[in-house]
């Protein structure tokens, strides 16, 4: 069986590296899938779920909150601003978060940072997601 070197690190730690069959990143481009021997590219990640094939043909589920991938012929690298696994994830606390977030960007007044709002729903919107797609896939099983 082919497989892919991949690692995902933050600016905390190194959160996964080992060996798969695919990953499913997304990028501001769209969701790409990665196999083996995939053309090389460098892209830039937006808040969304990345999906882990491991060679056990397992799905990992993580949230990222932005960053960049790059694939070479047979080694993945995901450099992420965030990325939890979605078994992690407070799907609780992440909904209060957004939903404060929202909050803020309704307010009025000029000392709102509305970019800064927006990109804390984007991450807890992409956390909330992961655990959603977790929770699927481990009833599915």
């Amino acid at each position: 069986m082919n497989t892919l070197h991949f690692e995902i690190v933050t600016p905390e730690r190194v959160m996964l590296k080992e060996d798969i069959q695919q990953v499913l990143v997304p990028t501001i481009e769209g969701d790409i899938t990665i196999l083996p021997k995939h053309m090389p590219l460098v892209g830039i990640l937006k808040p969304g779920v990345l999906e882990i094939k491991t060679v056990a043909g397992a799905i990992e589920t993580m949230a990222v909150s932005g960053g960049f991938v790059e694939v070479l012929p047979n080694k993945v690298v995901v450099l992420a601003d965030t990325a939890e696994r979605a078994q992690e994830i407070d799907e609780e606390r992440a909904e209060k978060s957004r939903q404060r977030a929202e909050e803020i960007m309704k307010e009025k007044g000029e000392h709102i940072d509305f970019a800064g709002a927006q990109a804390k729903i984007a991450k807890e919107v992409a956390r909330i997601r992961a655990v959603v797609r977790h929770r699927h896939l481990q009833n599915k099983h």
